[in-house]
């Protein structure tokens, strides 16, 4: 490394640190006042305006055939209108979850049936626990061979004791035991 160092310094390549020159950097401008600085600060609504502004073109565009009829003018206009009256949500107010009662054989959060992905989760949960050493809730069937076999014929029977959430976006949920579900 040394030696393709020095072979470079040979060729001008590299240069030698005592002769570089140090670089000033330049004074800042003082043009620039304060009133000036304010005027850089975004439109409350810049987001707002430059979304009308788009579909104001998109609408004007009409693939370049002819240019908007005066109907059609005040229709985009009385559009523009409503979309500028809209109310812009900032803030999302809290909401504290609440528990939808479940009633029996009334599922109100999703399909009557267990998913494949509630079936794989509860057959992988109620395997592991026979793995660990969990009794049986029905007689081991001859052909079991391992536990998630065993987990699979008690989801099928339904006797596995367990209740399923299902939530939705706000929040709210509501606990479903596993044999409300259609079989």
């Amino acid at each position: 490394m040394i030696r393709l160092y020095n072979v470079l310094r040979k060729f001008r390549y590299l240069s030698d640190i005592n002769d570089t020159e140090l670089l000033e950097a330049p004074e800042p401008e003082e043009e620039l006042q304060t009133d000036e600085v304010l005027d850089l600060e975004p439109e409350e609504n810049a987001g707002l305006n430059k979304a009308i502004d788009t579909y104001r073109k998109l609408i004007e565009k009409n693939d370049g055939l002819e240019p908007l009829t005066e109907k059609e003018q005040n229709d985009l206009e009385k559009r523009i209108k409503e979309i500028e009256e809209r109310e812009v949500v900032e803030k999302i107010e809290e909401h504290d979850p609440v528990e939808i009662p479940c009633e029996k054989g009334k599922i109100t959060i999703g399909p009557p049936t267990l998913t494949r992905f509630e079936k794989a989760r509860i057959m992988g949960a109620r395997a592991l626990q026979l793995s660990l050493g969990a009794p049986p809730f029905i007689p081991i069937p001859k052909n079991a061979r391992i536990s998630l076999d065993i987990s699979m014929q008690e989801l099928e029977e339904r006797v596995i004791p367990i209740t399923i959430r299902r939530v939705l976006p706000n929040g709210d949920y509501q606990n479903i035991p596993i044999d409300f579900f259609e079989k």
